[in-house]
Order: structure tokens, then C-alpha cells, then sequence
């Protein structure tokens, strides 16, 4: 299993209808295979996840935000991680709005130094 526990991500890409973007830091943490993670920045005020992590590392998660525009949004996600070349973490991530216009989305996040 991988542990996430510690590490910091950020976008480096996703769809039009997601909120997050370069600017928006996942501080994860993990316990056992309970994933958890605060993360703010762009038009995320401020955000929560909550997940768990299997034994390859792929991650099903939800999560709660509320947005630049006073807007509480909610969503589920599920994470497949990549080990990059360098020793990162790389997270191909398909995610779901479970408020709004329950529209879906991609999107994919590295680990920082």
C-alpha cells in the first residue's frame, strides 16, 4: 500500500467544471488505509476529503468544499496513483459532483517537494 501520509499535492491539470487548479495545495494524511486531507487555494476557500486506500493505492474518496463564491459543494472521487520516474506521486483522479449539476470530471494531481 502506499502511504500518502505527509504529502502535499496539486493539480497539473483538469476538466472546465472542477474548482481546483495549481493553485490549490492537498495536505494529505493517512492512518492505516484512512485517507484525510484539508486543501484550500484558487476558488477553494476552504476543503475536506476523506478516503480510502487499498492495497494498490488507488484511493475512493469524498469530498466537501466551499468555494470562492460562498458555495458548499460535495463529490466523490476515485485516485490511481503512478509512481513517477523522481519517486512522486502522480494521481489520475475521476470525479463526480454529488451537489450542483452533478456533472463528472477528470483530473490529475503530483505530489510536491
Amino acid at each position: 500500500m502506499i502511504n500518502y501520509n505527509n504529502k502535499k499535492f496539486a493539480p497539473i491539470s483538469n476538466t472546465e467544471n472542477g474548482e481546483t487548479s495549481a493553485e490549490t495545495i492537498f495536505y494529505y494524511q493517512q492512518e492505516g488505509n484512512i485517507l484525510t486531507s484539508e486543501y484550500a487555494g484558487g476558488k477553494i476557500t476552504k476543503g475536506h476529503l476523506i478516503g480510502l486506500v487499498d492495497e494498490s493505492g488507488k484511493i475512493d474518496m469524498r469530498y466537501h468544499q466551499v468555494n470562492a463564491l460562498g458555495e458548499l459543494m460535495t463529490g466523490k472521487c476515485i485516485s490511481t496513483p503512478e509512481i513517477l520516474p523522481d519517486g512522486r506521486i502522480r494521481l489520475y483522479e475521476v470525479w463526480e459532483w454529488t451537489s450542483g449539476d452533478c456533472s463528472k470530471g477528470e483530473s490529475i494531481i503530483e505530489e510536491l517537494y
